[in-house]
């Protein structure tokens, strides 16, 4: 009899600790494992902090100490952009934008006034894609305030799109005109008054896709040019047709050099074989 009672106890005991080692999260309750970490990783999560103690080698403050924030290695350029003058000690690699470029003004009025007296040329060319594109995104994006024909009557504001709380900037007007490129493009970047930013649905060249079609449609109100063979509008963004000349005739001068030591090299060559043939 006592080993029956005996054998049950046992059992009991058995599906206790069966119980008590295994727990289904919960509540507030994390759960628990038999041997965890034969089931899970206990490798560190850059910058998270989440312990769990039967999960973690080391106290608490060692993990701690573990997941906090380093300094970046020396030379570490940021995702998406890279240039010498980015890179400390001039270890970067340069490569092209992939459309994520660093921003080094803040949402301040102070850093609005200088990013509009420093950010002065577009640093594309004026191209028939790039206004198609930029015509594109500018309806997408923001024709729906600022209207088709940059006027500041999109849909929101006109009788049929009901009121809106904010007259939205005027592209037409000669103050907007007038203005550098650093003023639209901030803008893009922080917003301005009720406009939100647009740094997150606009890539680098995009925004400046979208500029240079709003410069388009400033350029036609004043029956002034703007395309990738002339520009009359403004002297900050250039013609695609500008670029291309000054690369032909760079490769010109490129070729004439060439020739010409090609040309200085076949002269000695007859001199040598005159001289020879002398001897």
């Amino acid at each position: 009899m006592n080993i029956k009672y005996q054998l049950y106890g046992f059992l009991l005991f058995i599906a206790l600790v069966s119980l008590s080692s295994c727990q289904s999260a919960g509540g507030n309750q994390t759960g628990s494992e038999y041997m965890p970490d034969m089931a899970h990783s206990v490798a560190y999560e850059a910058g998270v902090y989440g312990y769990y103690y039967n999960n973690r080698w080391g106290t608490e403050d060692d993990l701690y100490k573990m997941v906090q924030p380093r300094n970046p290695i020396n030379g570490t350029i940021a995702r998406g952009y890279a240039g010498s003058h980015q890179a400390e000690g001039g270890r970067g690699i340069s490569y092209k934008a992939n459309g994520s470029v660093p921003y080094y003004y803040a949402n301040t009025e102070e850093d609005r006034t200088r990013a509009i007296a420093e950010i002065i040329n577009n640093p594309y060319p004026i191209t028939k894609s790039g206004l198609e594109k930029g015509k594109q995104l500018y309806n997408i994006q923001c024709a729906i305030c600022h209207g088709e024909k940059g006027d500041g009557a999109g849909y929101l504001v006109r009788d049929d799109g009901g009121k809106y709380p904010v007259q939205p900037a005027n592209f037409l007007l000669d103050d907007l005109i007038n203005s550098s490129n650093g003023r639209y493009y901030h803008t893009l970047i922080h917003g301005r008054n009720l406009m939100g930013g647009y740094s997150d649905k606009l890539s680098y060249e995009e925004r400046w896709n979208v500029i240079q079609y709003i410069r388009s449609i400033q350029a036609a109100s004043k029956n002034l040019e703007y395309s990738e063979k002339t520009n009359t509008f403004n002297t900050t963004d250039t013609p695609y047709a500008v670029v291309a000349a000054k690369k032909k005739a760079s490769e010109s001068v490129i070729s004439s050099t060439d020739t010409g030591i090609d040309s200085t090299a076949t002269m000695h060559a007859k001199d040598d074989h005159a001289k020879n043939s002398h001897h």
